[in-house]
């Protein structure tokens, strides 16, 4: 029965180091391809269709000449963006979140859009169409009444965009509103003219193969995640398309309710059709990729206009906050087949940072209440695996007394446990059951921007991160060794072997995963300490009890 019960934990550690290891190889890597290097003028051919360039085909298409000059970029300043729109296309080249640090106590911020520094990732939107006046042979130009727009304390900040050409106006106008993430991207085509305008709003991300900047400062084994596309419809509201797929899988769904995005570590952009059905698409070409909609076609007769809007949402993966863009959007913030564990585990750990106002020490909380949840069922193993301490001479002597019989050794061994009521399997519970709860808060470690950069104590300013100075899982063998020590310790030689080194390898394993994970299985292993020594002396107590002897 030891053996059985040590070969479990041996099974459940290695379970468990195999599924995370699995994770990074089958779902969270991605080989960067070929990058273009960034030009000047980026923008200028950005009319998706299926052969090249970036405007997609809508209609009979018609090329309508353009500069390539675009001139000054356009800078937006709110409370939460630093933008900069290109005037040719009207698309958003830079986007710089102002809550979140480029680098760990770095003064720059980070910055999710750009096209510049070898990185082409950018927000696109515009007419294309029959008569829209975005085509392969060149973007559209717009004119704006400023340079530069502030939101300096407003709650809502404007920024038109206008194209006039023969008799029709074309007004594209983003909106930004205070303290709020998504962008509401509106054309208003006014007709003018003695004709009927036809065209196709279209709205997508485009980015090259680069790697994700997010993962810049996670050390020498990074933690990989998700970097690629998606998309989500209320019946499927998330699925992912990776970026060496997007020509091979082309993505064909209608939706209103629906968005499609690009997907990286902690960060997500997406855009989401406005009252209309979006036709959404994804391509690849020259090692750059595509991913948006289409609207149907918008018709617009002669003295009539008409506006049509999508939302735009580049920022954190943070829950609340995506929620009410797009059915299914939260849904990034992938916590993969142990959601049933991350999300409750997120929201008690959201819940104690909000009283502690550290996540280290939420971390400490959520170990605790962990400890507390599952206090019956450790007990109960900590007291059988005290006894098997208690009885340890007992075994000893039925080896001596049988030698090589094993067939008597297991019943005279089988009936020392029924007598002294131990159940030896009792012993693989704490692990067994911590192993998922520690998978869970993995994924929940990863998946969540909040603890980003999250401090705890002196040296650990990264929770989310690896140990830098590899305390923690030093700690952690420490703790897994002489908690050892208070477990029976194995009869067979081999198995007593495996046992000891089974601290050094999952520390090292250890070594490069978040400090956050370490400290949970650190601060575990002391509480699991604390109860196992109590429980040990008091069942050693029981057993050395002196028994009394009545007289006559």
């Amino acid at each position: 029965m030891q053996k059985i019960l040590r070969t479990l934990i041996i099974i459940a550690m290695l379970i468990t180091s195999y599924l995370l290891v699995l994770a990074w190889r089958d779902d969270y890597t991605n080989k960067p391809v070929s990058v273009k290097q960034p030009v000047a003028t980026q923008g200028v051919n950005d009319v998706p269709n299926a052969t090249g360039g970036d405007v997609p085909v809508v209609g009979g298409a018609t090329p309508v000449m353009a500069s390539d000059v675009s001139g000054g970029l356009i800078d937006v300043l709110t409370d939460r963006y630093e933008i900069k729109i290109n005037p040719v296309g009207g698309d958003i080249v830079y986007a710089g979140l102002k809550q979140y640090d480029a680098t760990l106590d770095s003064s720059e911020r980070f910055a999710l859009l750009e096209s510049e520094q070898g990185r082409t990732y950018v927000a696109q939107s515009g007419l294309a169409g029959q008569d829209g006046i975005d085509t392969n042979a060149g973007r559209a130009i717009y004119q704006s009444p400023r340079s530069s727009y502030d939101m300096a304390g407003t709650a809502v900040l404007t920024v038109p965009l206008i194209h006039e050409k023969d008799g029709i106006t074309i007004t594209k106008t983003y909106t930004f509103k205070a303290g709020e993430y998504p962008i509401n991207v509106a054309y208003n085509i006014n007709n003018t003219s003695d004709k009927v305008w036809q065209g196709n709003m279209y709205a997508q991300l485009k980015r090259d193969g680069s790697s994700d900047p997010g993962l810049d400062n996670k050390g020498m084994m990074g933690m990989p995640t998700y970097l690629g596309g998606a998309w989500g419809v209320p019946n499927e509201p998330y699925n992912k398309l990776k970026f060496k797929n997007f020509n091979d899988a082309k993505l064909n769904v209608v939706s209103n309710d629906g968005w499609v995005g690009v997907v990286q570590h902690y960060f997500v952009s997406a855009w989401t059709p406005g009252n209309f059905d979006g036709q959404f698409y994804s391509r690849e070409s020259g090692g750059e990729h595509f991913i948006g909609f289409n609207s149907p076609a918008i018709v617009v007769p002669a003295g009539k206009q008409m506006t049509i809007d999508a939302t735009l949402y580049a920022g954190p993966k943070v829950q609340d906050e995506m929620a009410g863009v797009a059915t299914g959007l939260e849904k990034t913030v992938d916590y993969g087949i142990f959601w049933p564990i991350s999300k409750p585990m997120f929201l008690i750990l959201e819940a104690l940072h909000k009283i502690l106002g550290n996540w280290g020490w939420a971390i400490v909380g959520l170990t605790l209440i962990v400890k507390i949840a599952l206090f019956w069922l450790s007990n109960k193993s900590y007291v059988s695996m005290a006894k098997m301490r208690a009885i340890a001479p007992k075994l000893e002597a039925l080896k001596e007394k049988h030698g090589d019989d094993r067939m008597a050794m297991s019943q005279a061994m089988m009936q020392l446990y029924r007598d002294e009521r131990v159940n030896p399997m009792a012993g693989c519970l704490p692990i067994l059951l911590q192993m998922p709860i520690f998978l869970g808060l993995y994924w929940c470690l990863v998946e969540s921007v909040e603890l980003r950069h999250a401090p705890w104590i002196l040296w650990i300013k990264d929770l989310s991160a690896m140990d830098p100075w590899f305390i923690l899982p030093i700690i952690m063998m420490a703790t897994m060794y002489v908690q050892q020590l208070l477990n029976p310790q194995p009869t067979d030689p081999m198995q007593a072997k495996m046992m000891k080194i089974m601290p050094l390898i999952f520390g090292v394993f250890m070594l490069f995963f978040p400090a956050g994970l370490v400290l949970y299985w650190t601060v575990n292993n002391l509480f699991s300490m604390a109860h196992q020594q109590f429980v040990n002396k008091r069942v050693e107590k029981a057993y050395n009890k002196p028994v009394k002897v009545l007289s006559d």
